[in-house]
């Protein structure tokens, strides 16, 4: 960190901490430099129900007033970025929907990592990486799985996705089911 920034979190710090500026809003990021940031959101919620959290492990995160309660609940139209991690509850389920068209429906005590989603509808070298770690998930494949490369990680390895519509269960004791429907050619 350069002595420039450490002296702007010094005097916002001695600021805040002083009552001079009550409001002040407190910003935390990563060791990462400014242009790593990864701020382009690359999906959206579709639907949600019961108990179901989004942590932005990548994005900047600004706090102001923050519920004592701890993390806020996700709602639909909440945005997903590269890096997130998606969790549900017992009675919690999730529709999240990508740039690219892929769709991912999240069951009850489940846990999803959007690892890496990179897409540009003209490009041909797309990919993304979804990290299955635990619950059921049914999804569609969108654009990166034609014009790039998708896969999956699962506990028990990684499946490349070229057009389908897999449903993936990964049971308490890491058992992985997988069953799929393959896409008619237009």
């Amino acid at each position: 960190m350069n002595g420039r920034v450490a002296g702007l979190l010094l005097a916002g710090f001695c600021l805040g901490a002083s009552g001079l500026f009550p409001s002040l809003a407190w910003v935390q990021a990563s060791l990462a430099q400014p242009n790593d940031l990864d701020v382009s959101a690359i999906g959206k919620v579709l639907t949600v129900s019961g108990a179901v959290h989004i942590e932005h492990t990548t994005a900047v995160l600004v706090q102001v007033n923050a519920p004592a309660a701890g993390t806020p609940q996700t709602k639909v139209g909440d945005l997903v970025y590269r890096g997130d991690v998606i969790q549900t509850g017992a009675d919690g389920a999730l529709g999240v929907t990508f740039a690219d068209g892929s769709s991912f429906n999240v069951s009850s005590n489940a846990r999803m990592e959007v690892n890496e989603f990179v897409y540009d509808p003209k490009g041909h070298s797309n990919s993304s990486v979804m990290s299955l770690a635990k619950g059921t998930f049914t999804f569609i494949a969108g654009d990166v799985a034609h014009t790039g490369d998708m896969k999956v990680d699962t506990p028990i390895g990684t499946m490349g996705i070229r057009g389908t519509a897999p449903r993936v269960e990964i049971l308490d004791d890491g058992t992985v089911k997988f069953s799929t429907l393959v896409e008619q050619k237009k």
